[in-house]
């Protein structure tokens, strides 16, 4: 499929495959998780790889730096200084730049998996949008791919609406990574950047969170859909607040992209990683990928991303001291059953492969 075909062009072009129906090599290399990146090519792999490395290479030229003398150091520390007490456009918007989030590397990056765009309907550009992205996965690829980028063409899908996806404020206090960030519009993912997006007037401007956060990574294993959303619901309060439209968003694939170590609720592992989830802010959960010419590695499988954008849910713009309980439910409930509704209206074509159905785990 090009990256804007329709569900309905899809439901034709799928129609009548079940899994009974595959041959036996395809369900021995489904049932064992056989990564199989033939179609890739060495630039999709090094894209793919250079995205995991990024921050990290970022953190070691910042310890080469800090070990220098002379003026180097002093404007290494100069900036450090000004990223801790004046940087200030991860609250306001960023400043994407467009070279950047069309650039060969982003197609590169989508076209391993591959990551494809489902619009089931059309959104008004007069508006502004919260769009969530679920499930987490254990880094969130399609959510980076569909709107930290413009590979998937989701301004061609669209038109007039541009995204911010959103994440934690610790990845804009790593030296020159913050930069790179900034300028692909992410931002961080506090209130006070949500309400300065979502109160613009001119319309068309959204945020992208994803939801589930560091603690639906550790439920993240292929064939499950285990949503962490229960009582989250601080994300229908800023859209009361601003008047932004709900869109539930669904990736379906997103988590059959790493293996993780088995970690049921309960295990030591578990436990472990839920210690470190609370002392770090953020989860370490332990996945095997592959390497570019090995099976054993740090890069994702390339398996399939369909995120299906889902309706939009209206919420009126109410003012902070009416925004009831019951009206929060509401609306709550409202999101949820816009994801059962994706769910439903796609399993069989996009996770035919499920273990479990969607579940809202806490």
């Amino acid at each position: 499929m090009a990256t804007g075909s329709s569900k309905e062009d899809l439901k034709d072009e799928l129609a009548g495959i079940q899994p009974e129906e595959e041959d036996e090599d395809e369900k021995d290399t489904q049932k064992l998780n056989i990564p199989d990146n033939s179609n890739a090519t060495y630039g999709e792999r090094f894209a793919v790889l250079a995205f995991v490395l990024i921050p990290w290479c970022c953190v070691m030229v910042s310890f080469v730096l800090i070990r220098t003398t002379g003026w180097l150091l002093y404007v290494f520390l100069a900036y450090v200084a000004y990223m801790f007490l004046i940087q200030n456009f991860q609250h306001t918007g960023g400043f994407p730049q467009g070279w950047l989030r069309g650039c060969f590397f982003f197609r590169w990056f989508k076209n391993y998996f591959p990551v494809h765009v489902i619009k089931t309907t059309d959104l008004d550009p007069t508006k502004n949008y919260l769009f969530g992205y679920h499930p987490h996965g254990i880094i969130g690829m399609g959510a980076f791919a569909t709107f930290a980028t413009d590979a998937t063409e989701f301004p061609k899908l669209f038109p007039g609406i541009r995204t911010r996806l959103l994440t934690l404020d610790v990845n804009f206090r790593i030296p020159f990574y913050s930069f790179y960030l900034g300028a692909l519009g992410v931002c961080s993912a506090g209130k006070r950047s949500c309400m300065h997006i979502l109160s613009k007037l001119k319309g068309g401007d959204s945020i992208v969170l994803v939801l589930g956060g560091a603690k639906e990574s550790l439920d993240a294993h292929p064939g499950t859909f285990d949503l962490t959303l229960k009582q989250r619901k601080g994300f229908v309060k800023i859209a009361l607040r601003t008047g932004a439209t709900l869109v539930p968003c669904f990736g379906f694939g997103e988590n059959e992209i790493y293996r993780q170590v088995d970690n049921p609720v309960g295990s030591k592992l578990r436990k472990w990683q839920n210690y470190l989830q609370k002392i770090l802010g953020f989860a370490i959960p332990l996945i095997m990928g592959r390497g570019i010419w090995t099976d054993f590695g740090l890069l994702p499988l390339n398996k399939r991303i369909k995120v299906v954008i889902g309706k939009p849910i209206p919420v009126p713009k109410t003012p902070e001291g009416e925004i009831t309980l019951d009206l929060l439910n509401k609306y709550h409930e409202m999101y949820l059953q816009g994801l059962i509704d994706i769910y439903e209206d796609n399993k069989n074509i996009y996770a035919f492969h499920r273990k479990k159905s969607l579940t809202f785990v806490r």
